[in-house]
């Protein structure tokens, strides 16, 4: 039989997570996101968690041989086009992912600073927190934290967009590219998220519809993770960031009356999925 000749590649997203056994949140948010979105998802497991909607009950970080022979693995065979990375847990897999991008150079970096779970579980040790912030914030394209998670990082009490745009501002000093601060928790009509641009003396506003709904587990994941994706199909950060608001707020709506647990349920990630997309491989 002939061997057929590979003309093409997909568009290629690597995620380096957690896994979330309720499947809302973590690695399994990311690929379905990627999926959604036509884009292939390779995957770097840092921890096992056991949770639900209610809650996370236990974290089991992933050995850090394992991760360090995951990240080879992925990066010595794959083309990658963007990278997102989430949960990290500790300062082993902090400092091995760290390494690892500066070894590979992927185009793109999107950090997702995982802390604090939604329900209140700590997701990063604190040993790990100033190694994160000077080891892989100064290697990201975007930065993508909650307001609890730029409260904390920049010593902040943020209660308006005027304090996210100083917060986000502030946050750009860690040396990444860009910053989106998501201001879900503000109270307030609208959802504003404030995208902050180095080199730019204000911020674009992103403002979409406050949906009611208790399914809001992995929001944070679906959409630095949709932004990747964005990212991983050629899109610049500002299109990708925009479009990734746009697909988190339709997956939110178009589950927002579904019962998927007892808790916070997982939005909708295939509300219009797109068909994986072949690229020449000229085009590399």
């Amino acid at each position: 039989m002939k061997k057929a000749a590979l003309t093409y590649h997909y568009p290629t997203a690597l995620t380096i997570a957690g896994s979330d056994s309720c499947g809302g949140a973590g690695i399994q948010a990311d690929l379905k996101t990627f999926s959604a979105l036509g884009v292939y998802g390779a995957s770097v497991i840092t921890s096992v968690t056991a949770q639900n909607t209610q809650g996370v009950r236990g974290i089991q970080a992933i050995s850090p041989e394992i991760v360090k022979g995951q990240l080879d693995a992925v990066f010595e065979d794959l083309n990658i086009d963007a990278v997102k990375t989430g949960m990290l847990h500790n300062r082993e897999t902090v400092h091995l992912v760290a390494e690892a991008i500066k070894l590979y150079h992927p185009r793109w970096l999107v950090v997702d600073p995982v802390m604090i779970s939604t329900s209140g579980s700590r997701l990063l040790q604190n040993d790990a927190i100033e190694l994160i912030i000077s080891e892989l914030f100064p290697l990201a394209s975007l930065l993508t934290p909650n307001l609890d998670e730029a409260s904390f990082l920049t010593d902040m009490e943020i209660q308006s967009t005027t304090d996210m745009e100083k917060a986000g501002m502030r946050m750009l000093d860690f040396g990444c590219e860009a910053v989106l601060i998501k201001g879900g928790h503000l109270d307030s009509l609208y959802m504003v998220d404030l995208l902050c641009l180095k080199g730019q003396d204000s911020p674009l506003r992103l403002l979409s519809e406050r949906i009611d709904t208790p399914n809001t587990h992995g929001t944070g994941c679906t959409l630095s993770s949709a932004i990747t994706a964005g990212l991983a199909s050629g899109k610049n950060l500002v299109q990708a960031v925009t479009d990734g608001k746009e697909y988190i707020s339709t997956a939110l709506r178009t589950g927002a009356d579904v019962y998927i647990g007892g808790g916070h349920g997982g939005v909708n990630h295939f509300f219009a999925p797109k068909v994986l997309r072949k690229i020449k491989r000229t085009e590399i």
